[in-house]
């Protein structure tokens, strides 16, 4: 019997989660669903809710391999929000502390979109649906960008 996958869901690792889900809260609306810390504070388990989607967050634990990411080195991982208004989350952001790497802007694949990265070095792609582009006109107008022609 094949195993089944019901859900993925994003775990973020960093320097200090009690902070960190502060600063969700204030910048994407997140709320807080659950929480684990130990009796100085430190966060083992945290689950926020982003609409209906559940993302887990903890503080470093460099005794069991868990650490944050470091501040100035890329990642490698990013986390899509869909919103209503992505100006109006990417303003929300900023101003909760995010720091703006791409301004908001119209896509070829049919989203306005943009970039936050998060004061605990976790970038997030914000973006808001502004038409209905079928796949094979996605795939046109991803390759019309790299036509020297």
């Amino acid at each position: 019997m094949e195993n089944q996958i019901h859900e993925v869901i994003s775990y973020l690792r960093v320097a200090d989660a009690a902070k960190a889900i502060e600063f969700y809260q204030a910048a994407f609306g997140a709320v807080e669903d659950f929480r684990l810390s130990e009796p100085n504070g430190r966060v083992g388990h945290a689950e926020l809710k982003f609409g209906e989607t559940t993302i887990m967050i903890s503080d470093e634990y460099p005794e069991y391999g868990i650490h944050a990411p470091q501040p100035g080195q890329a990642t490698g991982f990013a986390i899509h929000l869909h919103v209503d208004d992505v100006d109006a989350l990417t303003q929300r952001a900023v101003a909760a502390g995010a720091t703006l790497t791409m301004e908001p802007a119209d896509q070829f694949h049919g989203e306005r979109s943009s970039k936050v990265l998060d004061p605990f070095g976790h970038e997030w792609y914000l973006g808001s649906k502004i038409e209905d582009v079928p796949r094979e006109e996605m795939q046109r107008r991803f390759s019309a960008m790299f036509d020297n022609t």
